[in-house]
């Protein structure tokens, strides 16, 4: 049924929370920070980062004052003065796409699904910084095409990347599958453009949808999977 895989990268394939986890840490520590305070801190940051990427994702901040923000808002809450969060990102991205720590599974599941499908990204991550990842983790050779929101100037979940990604791999709603781990960017956004999506939901204790979620569906004419390990999409695309 399926010949086009469209894949997210972060937390689908490359384990985007561990490794945003050890490159920050080594830049917290290398600025003199306490490293008993770390966790503190991390916590802070990822409310401040969540926020800001959802207004990205809705086109209500620029990527700029995304990336300083999250850190200069990091900062002013946990007390500490002396660096701007420019600086701090720039060094944070800079170990960032060095980590190559991947979500379980990952690299088997894409050596298989490889071998049967052509494999695609389509990412919002920043332009700097996802290629390399992919570089460093060994991912790039498994596919064929990238997207990147930047590039394409349309983040996830409008419905315009999803399209591009489309027209540029020729591929046709109805053999293409998006796989993601954000219901709202990769689910829904996939759905709104006609093609069929997995929700990747490791942290989830069984993969039934919620009476809201299933209302949702119910309106939609794509089929919807969710899976917590990426091993289970063998049996979505009838690998056995």
């Amino acid at each position: 049924m399926y010949k086009h895989l469209f894949f997210d990268l972060d937390n689908t394939v490359w384990n985007f929370d561990l490794n945003s986890w050890h490159a920050m840490k080594r830049v917290y520590l290398e600025c003199g920070f306490q490293d008993e305070e770390y966790e503190g801190f991390f916590e802070i940051y990822n409310r401040h980062n969540d926020r800001l990427w959802e207004l990205y994702r809705r086109n209500g901040i620029q990527k700029q004052e995304l990336a300083r923000q999250r850190f200069d808002l990091t900062f002013e809450e946990a007390g500490i003065s002396g660096i701007s969060g420019a600086e701090f990102n720039e060094r944070y991205l800079q170990y960032m796409p060095l980590q190559t720590r991947l979500c379980d599974g990952a690299h088997e599941v894409l050596e298989k699904l490889s071998k049967r499908f052509k494999l695609h990204i389509i990412t919002n991550g920043f332009l700097e910084v996802q290629h390399k990842k992919l570089e460093h983790s060994d991912l790039r050779p498994f596919f064929d095409r990238i997207f990147i929101s930047e590039e394409i100037k349309s983040p996830k979940p409008s419905r315009e990347i999803f399209m591009h990604a489309l027209r540029n791999t020729n591929a046709r709603k109805r053999e293409s599958l998006m796989i993601g781990d954000s219901w709202d960017a990769d689910v829904i956004g996939a759905m709104e453009a006609g093609i069929d999506q997995v929700h990747y939901a490791p942290h989830l204790s069984d993969n039934h949808f919620s009476t809201l979620e299933e209302q949702l569906l119910a309106k939609s004419s794509t089929h919807t999977y969710r899976i917590l390990s990426l091993k289970e999409l063998f049996a979505i695309v009838h690998i056995f």
